[in-house]
């Protein structure tokens, strides 16, 4: 129950922050969240990984549809992966889970210590 409820709110926070603060303000959300709720190390990262994968995930999509996904479909062909949209919003939503998940792994290991 801890680990939906830090995965929830390192996704609000990180929506909320994100309106006002630039990109990697995710850090700061998903290590917020993993300090004030006390869960393993691993979790920690789980969950900040997970929080920050489903939102920039659900965000990319919703941008990419908007937008009848002419922009991702250029970019795609610029990258390898066959100019997929698909492919270009894992990989976003990927790279912004790994800040998360290592934000949160950090406080994770701030409140063990």
């Amino acid at each position: 129950m801890k680990l939906i409820f830090s995965i929830l709110l390192t996704a609000l926070l990180s929506f909320v922050l994100g309106l006002y603060l630039p990109w990697w303000s995710i850090a700061l959300s998903a290590f917020a969240a993993n300090v004030l709720i006390p869960i393993a190390p691993w979790k920690s990262f789980l969950s900040g990984f997970l929080g920050i994968f489903i939102l920039w995930g659900a965000l990319a999509t919703v941008i990419d549809s908007n937008n009848n996904h002419i922009l991702s479909q250029k970019i795609a062909q610029i990258f390898p992966l066959g100019g997929s949209f698909v492919l270009l919003i894992i990989v976003t939503a990927f790279v912004g889970a790994l800040v998360g998940g290592f934000a949160g792994l950090t406080a994770g290991f701030v409140r063990k210590k």
